[in-house]
């Protein structure tokens, strides 16, 4: 008996972006990528500063679309989809975890990991709590549960912000310089807990990084030069 075919979490192909279309200051600033990313695959994405990379990562993460090319999240074509359909995908398949946390400040550090799940279902509950704070407890912070983000440092901030990015189970984690405003041990232990988080659930995970030892410890270095990909991905 044959293998199933799995599709990968993401895959891209052609896909370009432009901006300005049709004015005197038409840019394209992503030419033609071509990449994918399996399930568990834990991938740094990379490039000078005016690369593409941030551009990259809104697409991927539906909070853009492309000007051409395919986006496919699960094997499913983007394309396809209507804005409230790429909404629900988004809500429900992809975690984002930001340079800056962008918690709520007027929300407990438990109530910022519900809210995803507020969203999703239109109210919270006793299992969306439950839930919460059981995620809380895996990144240390359960004692701190009911702490506003005034209350916390800045890398207990972050690991509420993973948390929180992981309360759906989504399948894709976009990771945009989490360690950035971090001192470097702090960096590494932020670093460490969403590599097990990956190991654990099996989400792929793209995290763009500044920081040449993170991205070693990555499965793979997908490099960005210009709005193209450079070398083997």
């Amino acid at each position: 008996m044959s293998t199933p075919t799995i599709a990968p979490v993401i895959e891209l192909a052609g896909l370009t972006k432009a901006y300005n279309i049709g004015t005197p200051v038409e840019t394209e600033v992503l030419h033609g990528i071509d990449l994918s990313l399996a399930e568990g695959e834990f991938a740094a994405l990379i490039g000078p500063s005016g690369s593409g990379k941030s551009t990259l990562l809104n697409i991927i993460g539906l909070l853009e679309r492309p000007t051409g090319g395919r986006l496919s999240i699960g094997g499913r074509d983007t394309a396809r989809l209507s804005e409230a359909e790429i909404t629900q995908l988004r809500g429900r398949s992809i975690g984002f975890v930001f340079q800056f946390h962008h918690l709520l400040p007027a929300f407990t550090a438990v109530e910022n990991v519900m809210m995803p799940t507020i969203i999703a279902r239109g109210a919270a509950d006793d299992e969306a709590e439950a839930m919460a704070l059981s995620l809380l407890d895996a990144v240390g912070l359960k004692a701190h549960a009911y702490k506003k983000p005034s209350e916390l440092s800045g890398g207990q901030q972050q690991r509420v912000a993973i948390a929180r990015a992981l309360g759906l189970k989504p399948r894709l984690i976009l990771a945009d310089e989490p360690t950035g405003n971090l001192d470097t041990h702090t960096a590494d232990d932020i670093f460490a807990l969403l590599r097990e988080f990956n190991r654990q659930t099996r989400c792929a995970c793209l995290i763009v990084t500044h920081d040449p030892r993170l991205a070693e410890r990555c499965d793979r270095i997908v490099r960005l030069v210009d709005g193209h990909i450079a070398g083997p991905v």
